[in-house]
């Protein structure tokens, strides 16, 4: 006979927050909601902290470069999706740090015998706004000028001109010496409004650039997610097959952190793979698992080693697992039962480690429910995937726009690793499905719209952190006529057309 749990498997929308105390100290701009995204020892400080506690899922369809820079930029990070191969999924991983680095690699370069058509090339494939002339043509060459967009004239110039007959040559150029800081360099850039900066070694050969829109992005985006280098954040997803080819290849790119992708984390097949890291790397290599969604399974993914744990089966909205397998819990039970085992663990053994509640979340409200019942950051892919970063195209079905969406677990995504048992390699069902979500523009538009709900929220319930929050704030279950009673009702509402 099985083992029954008397709890009823409960959702975030059957809760509601009772106010408390709102004091004069409770306004949306005292609001933090910085969070630690990595295990620690109390008393000490994470390893990473998120800005905004926002993860975007391991998914085709949501996690792509231009996400995570987008993410990274707002206080948040992304977890490149694994269903690729190994060269790629690194590829992207790199693309993300050298993004905003301070000090940037040059990736655009030619050599003075190249041509106005090669330029012109090298910017349509790159998107870049300068290109570095170097005697081999390489990113280390030495330097002998520069070519930017107003250089030349696209439609007048012939495109066979040797570049070396209008680039800014060297002795035109402001350049920095290898060695100088980067407020010296900004400093440079700013007095002698400049776009860009070489930075040259004693040899004359080309370093880096550093760049004057990376200065205006950071005063744009005070809350970029960023490392001493000034390189942006980023996350990549793993699985426990192929863990010793992928994850020296992405350490080798630079990723920050990565996460075992799976549907169900309460497996030696996850035990064997943060074991495997962690004996290979150590332990400043950091490594979520999951998903679970009880107490047992933290437990055994907290002893396994695991950085954080990711709480939540069959909650995602393309996600079928539980009409499938029978498998899964409500995202609410899952997460206050996760929750009081990692409090316990933590009085246990003095470590802290991050909850990332994944899937279930409905309306933007259900995102303070789960930070307050013990989530420490949330992983999303439908609220993502609607936005112009996220990496599928952006269709028109009737008057509306909406952009494709999928899970990992259709056979559209062929990722059958994320659900592998130790059998043969083939997604025998699915348990997710293809669909649409509306499209809703730009990411940070709509994140700042979503973050001002949850600040709001915490401030009617006497909070300005998400700890006070998750320590002070009081929750109620409610019934399905409060519900209705809780949107418009004995009313006609009026057309917004």
């Amino acid at each position: 006979m099985a083992n029954y749990l008397n709890d009823v498997s409960r959702t975030f929308g059957e809760y509601l927050f009772i106010p408390g105390l709102t004091t004069k100290q409770c306004i949306p701009s005292n609001v933090s909601l910085r969070t630690p995204l990595v295990k620690y020892r109390c008393g000490e400080e994470p390893a990473i902290s998120l800005n905004i506690p926002f993860v975007s899922a391991i998914m085709q369809a949501v996690s792509g470069p231009e996400l995570a820079i987008e993410l990274a930029r707002n206080g948040g990070l992304s977890f490149v999706f694994g269903s690729q191969p190994v060269d790629s999924q690194a590829e992207m991983v790199r693309k993300v740090k050298k993004f905003k680095a301070g000090f940037v690699v040059s990736d655009s370069n030619l050599t003075p015998d190249n041509t106005l058509a090669d330029v012109i090339s090298i910017f349509n494939q790159t998107g870049h706004s300068t290109v570095g002339i170097t005697d081999d043509g390489s990113p280390n060459g030495k330097l002998l000028g520069i070519v930017t967009s107003r250089d030349y004239r696209t439609e007048k110039d012939d495109h066979s001109m040797p570049v070396r007959e209008f680039m800014t040559p060297l002795a035109s150029l402001i350049t920095g010496k290898s060695g100088i800081g980067l407020s010296e360099a900004n400093q440079i850039l700013w007095e002698h409004k400049l776009n860009s900066l070489p930075i040259i070694d004693a040899s004359g050969n080309l370093q880096y650039f550093v760049f004057r829109k990376d200065y205006d992005s950071h005063r744009e985006n005070p809350l970029e997610l960023s490392d001493e280098n000034k390189k942006l954040l980023v996350g990549a997803g793993i699985n426990s097959r192929d863990y010793r080819e992928r994850v020296p290849a992405l350490i080798e790119a630079g990723v920050d952190v990565m996460c075992i992708d799976s549907s169900d984390g309460y497996s030696e097949w996850q035990q064997e793979t943060l074991e495997w890291i962690k004996t290979n790397y150590g332990s400043q290599t950091l490594v979520g698992a999951g998903n679970v969604v009880d107490g047992e399974g933290f437990r055994y993914l907290a002893d396994a080693g695991a950085d954080f744990v990711k709480v939540g089966i069959g909650g995602g909205s393309i996600c079928i697992t539980r009409e499938q397998k029978g498998i899964g819990r409500g995202q609410a039970t899952s997460l206050i039962d996760v929750s009081r085992a990692r409090n316990k663990y933590m009085e246990e053994k003095g470590v802290y480690i991050p909850l990332c509640s994944d899937g279930g979340l409905v309306h933007d409200y259900h995102m303070a429910l789960a930070l307050a019942m013990g989530a420490d950051f949330l992983m999303m892919g439908r609220y993502f995937a609607r936005f112009d970063e996220s990496p599928t195209k952006t269709l028109r079905i009737g008057n509306s726009y909406v952009k494709e969406y999928w899970g990992e677990g259709s056979n559209r995504a062929q990722n059958w690793q994320r659900y592998d048992m130790g059998d043969s390699a083939s997604l025998k069902f699915e348990e997710g499905v293809d669909s649409y979500v509306p499209y809703a523009g730009k990411m940070k538009d709509n994140l700042d719209v979503t973050l001002g709900k949850i600040k709001a929220t915490m401030c009617s319930c006497g909070a300005i952190t998400i700890a006070s929050l998750q320590k002070d704030s009081k929750i109620t279950l409610v019934s399905s006529t409060s519900i209705v009673e809780g949107g418009a009702h004995d009313v006609i509402l009026k057309d917004k057309g």
